[in-house]
């Protein structure tokens, strides 16, 4: 880390402060999806303390090895849930902390560490409404509200998401494109 708190390594900067944005807008979405996983797994902590892990660093603390060992818990429970909703909830909360980490790459996979707990919380909401596409759609509509213009700033270094098969990456894809748009800009929250 540079003396400005910039993460120096990659294709271009980082600030702490994008970081935190970024980390800020996918843990919003993984909050609000976790109980689908906690219904579903009572018993198992390792989404909420990702969580935990990702607000402690949004809150100011400095990312350690803390955000990185939640994130792989939570994805290894995603792996173990019943449900994809279940499933989801637990990626976008292993999401969350790693978005402290997230990578100053120009490569389109980095894409999905910023906006995939977003299509999935997206994806989550279609399924709690036996697969109305509009639940969707809204539900990326209110994405698109709560991603500010540090979080678009921080998109537009990174090539466009790749347009994958599954409901996700196509919901996710569809964010992407949108804040890429001139007129994307909206309230940050």
């Amino acid at each position: 880390m540079g003396p400005s708190g910039s993460v120096v390594s990659g294709d271009f900067e980082l600030t702490m402060d994008e970081l935190r944005a970024v980390a800020r807008f996918v843990t919003r979405h993984a909050e609000e999806v976790l109980p689908v996983f906690e219904r579903s797994v009572p018993e198992d902590p390792r989404p909420r303390e990702a969580i935990e892990a990702a607000r402690a660093f949004i809150d100011g603390e400095r990312r350690t090895r803390r955000q990185r060992v939640a994130s792989l818990d939570a994805h290894r429970a995603a792996r173990s849930a019943p449900t994809e909703a279940a499933r989801l909830a637990a990626r976008s909360a292993g999401d969350a902390a790693s978005a402290a980490y997230l990578h100053p790459l120009a490569q389109a996979g980095q894409v999905g560490h910023i906006l995939r707990a977003a299509a999935s919380a997206a994806r989550v909401g279609e399924l709690g409404a036996d697969g109305d596409p509009d639940v969707a759609e809204a539900l990326l509509e209110r994405s698109r509200r709560w991603a500010g213009p540090v979080l678009r700033d921080v998109l537009s270094r990174y090539p466009r998401a790749d347009r994958g098969t599954s409901r996700v990456a196509r919901l996710m894809s569809a964010l992407d494109e949108s804040l890429r748009q001139p007129d994307a800009a909206g309230p940050s929250s």
